[in-house]
Order: structure tokens, then sequence, then C-alpha cells
């Protein structure tokens, strides 16, 4: 019979391509995931692995086994969700969650102490990971729910193991010193408002850089950005100066601070985020307990004022 460690060890490697990587994101050395697939090899008779420069391919057996891999899993996370519908659905265990970093400050961060209080015997493990990352891991098994983000306007690939359920749609405001022109305008500001001030932005590749330059696209001339920084509370930094306006997700901004203002935008840049589990952890307790208490720090964050 084929052991479920093994039969996630490759999973993992067909996903990832190389042992080192499949050992990284299992918790395991790559020595441990090498010898779980060889062990497969044996329960099954055939090779699984073939080299291909410095990773691994699957062959057409290994890729028929990763093929039937989700219904094993599946029937597994039925067993289990069975079991704890027994103690009567409470949340209990430890529930992993992925998520990007402005979901874990904007959603998750607010949720955690009223869920303690709820759900005493549960505790909840965060891991900062991408969308397409979150994703994975939810499907590889090693995380139980994920907090995604569409990327501009295209929603993440789903697997077929996976559901997922709309929570949120945030939006970006530009921030601005009290003491700044556009601070005085009581009104949602326009393209041709933001025209001519200078910027502090995201860097380029990322999804908030990409909502700047959609929000200048009509500007005539090329927007004046003095700084490229990461960080959201840097950026405001750098706003309290007065020489610079930013603009920045609403789940990311911290409380601004009495110097600061957030005016909204006539055509605001938006996303979506979705939180995804498997379909066979349906019934678990604990993800239901999350995703219900979400909603309270949703309400607190979309209400939160200057």
């Amino acid at each position: 019979m084929i052991e479920v460690g093994a039969l996630r060890a490759l999973r993992s490697v067909a996903a990832l391509g190389t042992l080192a990587r499949a050992a990284e994101e299992l918790g395991y050395t790559a020595s441990a995931v090498s010898q779980q697939i060889k062990r497969l090899e044996g329960q099954v008779g055939v090779p699984v692995l073939a080299p291909a420069g410095r990773g691994v391919v699957l062959t057409p057996a290994g890729q028929a086994i990763v093929d039937s891999a989700p219904e094993v899993f599946q029937a597994l996370e039925r067993c289990a969700e069975a079991a704890r519908s027994v103690a009567e659905g409470a949340p209990r265990g430890i529930l992993r969650v992925a998520a990007f970093s402005t979901a874990v400050r904007g959603l998750l961060a607010p949720t955690l102490s009223r869920l303690s209080t709820r759900c005493p015997d549960l505790r909840v493990h965060i891991t900062e990971l991408d969308p397409d990352e979150a994703l994975h891991g939810v499907d590889a098994g090693t995380a139980d729910l994920a907090l995604v983000h569409d990327a501009d306007g295209l929603p993440a690939p789903l697997p077929s193991s996976l559901t997922q359920r709309h929570v949120h749609t945030d939006a970006g405001d530009v921030v601005m010193s009290r003491a700044h022109p556009l601070a005085l305008l009581d009104r949602p500001l326009t393209s041709i408002d933001l025209a001519s001030h200078a910027w502090v932005t995201s860097p380029p590749g990322t999804v908030c850089h990409q909502w700047f330059r959609r929000l200048v696209a009509d500007v005539p001339e090329e927007p004046d950005v003095r700084h490229l920084i990461d960080d959201f509370a840097t950026q405001l930094s750098l706003v309290a100066s007065g020489d610079v306006i930013a603009l920045i997700p609403r789940l990311a901004r911290p409380r601004l601070t009495e110097d600061l203002v957030s005016r909204p935008l006539r055509r605001p840049p938006q996303r979506e985020i979705f939180a995804a589990w498997r379909r066979s952890a349906n019934a678990s307790p604990a993800i239901q307990a999350m995703i219900a208490e979400l909603g309270a720090a949703i309400e607190s964050a979309t209400t939160q004022t200057d």
C-alpha cells in the first residue's frame, strides 16, 4: 500500500521541480524526501521520477500517481472531518493559514483575538505567502486555508481540489499631508487632480505599482515618482514630510496620524479577496469559524477612520 507521506512528497516534488524545494516546503531534509520517493517506487514497482537538468520530472507512472492523489487526500480529509464533527463541531487543534501580507495585517490580525475568545481550543498558525504559493500550499496539504487576491483583475488559478469564497473588496486611496493642497479637496479625486504632484509608490512588479500606473495613465505628463518603497508604513513617513503623496490599499494602511489625511478616488483601483480551502474540508469547524470571524474584521477595516 502506498504511504500517504510518500504520496505527499511526490506531489510536492512534481509541483516544485526539485527534491530540495519539496523538502523545504514539507519541513524535511532532501535525503528524507528522496527516501520517501524510493519507498514509493518500491511499493509501485516502477520509477516515478527522472532526472532533468538540475531538477527532476515525473515519469508517466509518476504522473498517473500524482493525478490520482487529490482523490486520496480528499478521502482522508473527509475521514478527519467526520471525526471532528463527532465532537459537536467544536473548532480545536491547529488551523494553518497562508495569506499575503496585507491580508495578514488587515484581516487576520484583527480576527485572532475574537477567534481565540470564541474558540479557546483552536490555535492559528499564519504563513505569509503570495497567492499562487498559498493556493499550492492548501492543495498540497501544507496549509488548511488561504487568503488570496486577484492580480491586476485576474484571479490566481484555483486547483480543482479547492473551493473559494469571496470575502472582501479592497480599494486604494490617496494619502497626503494635511498641509498638502489636495487635502483641501473634500471630494473624490480624479486623475487630473493628481497631475503635477510628486509620489512615493510601491516598486514595479507589485500590484500596488500596477494600480498606480493605471491611475495616472490619463495624465499627460510622466508622473514625478520620487521614491520606490515597498513598506507602506515607510511610505507614510515620507508622505508626512509634505513633499509626496501615496496610493495605499485600505487593508495595508496603518491608522493615520493627525498630520495625514486620505482622500478617495472617483475611480479607485480595487482587488477582490477570496478565502480558499480544500473541498473535502468544507465541514471543518476550524475553517468555518475563521470564515465567520473574518466578517467582523472586514467591517472594522472598511470603517476605519483617519
